[in-house]
């Protein structure tokens, strides 16, 4: 049995279609990542699988359980950390975790044993006794985490946990994210950075507009859409792209923010008939390289956009 089996489910707010119909499944001690922009459905799919918001259509099971029908097996299984801070800012990291373990029952030996763990999983048993709103955001973060996990859930779900932090505090919940997989836990992940997905996750969809458009690992990914290296480049206003895609060996011309990528089956050709043109026009292309197509290269080639977009 799979840890999170969604079928065909939609969500709809009036007119406004927020998921369209997303099928996917979530493998038993698996990290699986939606990876989309601001927007894309998958806080709102979030919401839906952990029982917060009815679907308009179509079914969803969380370790067996509907979460329609079954709404209350799944909130006992399931952990959820969401965007929005949830602690209570008066109250201490321990105390903010001892409530939410009364709160699913764990007994008083257990409990105390639990939190004394978790507090040093997160690295903030120093800070036991702080109030919540005197931590960072990095450690606000690993203590939602840690509450999260009082009750010993067997699914969790994070949605976009790291929006906000330093690079430092991204990187210790990438490590707290990934002791979960080695825990046997299943975590469903929401994000919107790339170098997230490609490091946290064995599998990834992504998702834009409500729909995913292609789920699998970065290797088969990024193969099925790309056998080509790009070219890349600054952009500059003397190239246009039905130049750049007569170049020898171009596939695809795509933009990425304020650079030119050119998809070539022979980079040197296309390297070649670019100093060329840009010899014949006047104009330099800047900051010149040349890479493999990645991740990126898929979100672009799939929703038209970069992914920070």
């Amino acid at each position: 049995m799979a840890a999170i089996e969604v079928e065909r489910i939609v969500k709809r707010f009036g007119q406004f279609t927020a998921v369209n119909g997303v099928t996917f499944n979530v493998e038993q001690g698996e990290i699986f990542g939606l990876l989309g922009p601001n927007g894309a459905g998958k806080s709102t799919l979030i919401r839906m699988l952990t029982t917060l918001l009815p679907p308009t259509s179509g079914t969803a099971r969380v370790a067996g359980f509907d979460i329609v029908a079954q709404a209350d097996d799944v909130r006992r299984t399931i952990g959820v950390i969401p965007q929005a801070m949830t602690s209570d800012l008066e109250l201490t990291v321990r105390e903010n975790l001892l409530i939410h373990a009364k709160l699913y029952g764990v007994g008083r030996d257990k409990r105390k044993r639990l939190i004394a763990e978790l507090l040093d999983a997160v690295e903030l048993t120093q800070w036991a006794d702080t109030p919540v709103k005197k931590l960072s955001g990095g450690m606000r973060r690993r203590a939602e985490i840690a509450r999260g996990l009082v009750h010993e859930p067997r699914i969790f779900f994070l949605d976009e946990p790291t929006t906000g932090l330093d690079p430092a505090a991204r990187r210790a919940l990438w490590d707290i994210v990934s002791d979960l997989k080695k825990a046997g836990r299943s975590v469903l992940l929401t994000t919107h950075y790339m170098e997230e997905a490609e490091i946290l996750c064995d599998r990834i969809a992504i998702m834009d507009h409500g729909r995913i458009l292609e789920h699998g690992t970065v290797d088969e990914l990024v193969s099925k859409r790309f056998k080509e290296r790009a070219v890349r480049f600054d952009a500059t206003d003397g190239l246009d792209d039905d130049a750049l895609a007569g170049l020898p060996a171009v596939t695809s011309v795509k933009h990425d923010d304020e650079a030119v990528l050119l998809y070539s089956t022979d980079v040197g050709a296309t390297v070649g008939g670019l100093l060329e043109l840009t010899n014949a026009r006047g104009v330099e292309a800047e900051n010149l390289g040349i890479r493999r197509a990645t991740l990126e290269d898929v979100f672009l080639d799939l929703t038209g956009r970069a992914l920070r977009d």
